[in-house]
């Protein structure tokens, strides 16, 4: 019986060389970031008589990219996410999302959004 869940699952490109990071007295996490593209027609975008009016009422075409921070724990997962994962990869990412706050340099509380993957 599953009383709750926090799953998620993206498609998408990695935008940077994953960097592993390691806080003193934890254990190392690899860090990178995934861009996810979501796609639609603008405008008109009811059925006409022809496949050529149909095109010609869709309207253009707009896109939203949509940036997420993964994080990476799992020892061995971690590892080989750091050695073969490259910017520009288009890769498959399932995890958990994680809602938490830090403090910047400036001292200012912020909260992040991360994929725990």
């Amino acid at each position: 019986l599953v009383s709750a869940m926090n799953r998620v699952q993206l498609l998408g490109r990695v935008g940077q060389d994953p960097i592993m990071r390691q806080v003193e007295g934890k254990n190392p996490v690899t860090i990178f970031s995934l861009a996810t593209n979501e796609m639609w027609r603008t405008g008109d975008s009811e059925m006409g008589q022809g496949a050529l009016l149909l095109l010609c009422t869709l309207g253009d075409i707009s896109q939203k990219t949509t940036w997420h921070r993964i994080s990476v724990f799992r020892p061995g997962l971690r590892d080989v996410t750091y050695q073969y994962v490259r910017k520009g990869s288009r890769i498959f990412v399932e995890g958990k999302i994680d809602y938490g706050e830090y403090t910047d340099k400036n001292n200012v509380r912020r909260q992040a959004t991360t994929i725990i993957a």
